[in-house]
């Protein structure tokens, strides 16, 4: 391991979520205005994610007001407090600058969902088993009519 790899290592951020491109994330930002810091929240959507280690950063898209406003951050930087997650989105591209021309209810992302089963040929497995489940329980709590 060089030098320059263990100094990215000792200053890589260990409580920083996964970003994909979609999700909806909260960003804690300190904003330093004349003497004084304080702590700036955007909440919007992530529209691009790029680099590696230390040099990953991302875009943040929201519209306020009714103009569009993007913000670049990078992930492990001191400035950042904190990343919050809100809802994870599903899209199909890594780079979401179509939604710049989108406004209103175009501009909507789907909700990935979480925990799947994977494929139909599992769920069709599961459904199987289920099924299977159920008729052994029926079969086991039927009443014998031989006790009479």
């Amino acid at each position: 391991m060089s030098v320059i790899d263990q100094l990215e290592a000792e200053q890589l951020k260990e409580d920083v979520p996964e970003l994909r491109p979609g999700d909806t994330v909260r960003v804690h930002a300190k904003v330093v205005e004349g003497t004084r810091e304080r702590i700036q929240v955007l909440e919007g959507l992530v529209i691009r994610v790029t680099g590696g280690g230390l040099k990953r950063n991302f875009t943040v898209r929201r519209v306020a007001n009714g103009v569009g406003v993007e913000r670049t951050f990078l992930l492990h930087s001191p400035r950042i407090d904190k990343v919050e997650v809100m809802r994870h989105g599903q899209v199909r591209q890594a780079r979401l600058y179509y939604l710049r021309s989108k406004i209103g209810k175009d501009a909507r992302i789907k909700e990935r969902r979480e925990g799947g089963t994977g494929s139909k040929a599992e769920a069709q497995r599961s459904r199987t088993n289920r099924r299977q489940a159920v008729s052994l329980a029926a079969t086991s709590a039927a009443p014998e009519e031989d006790a009479e």
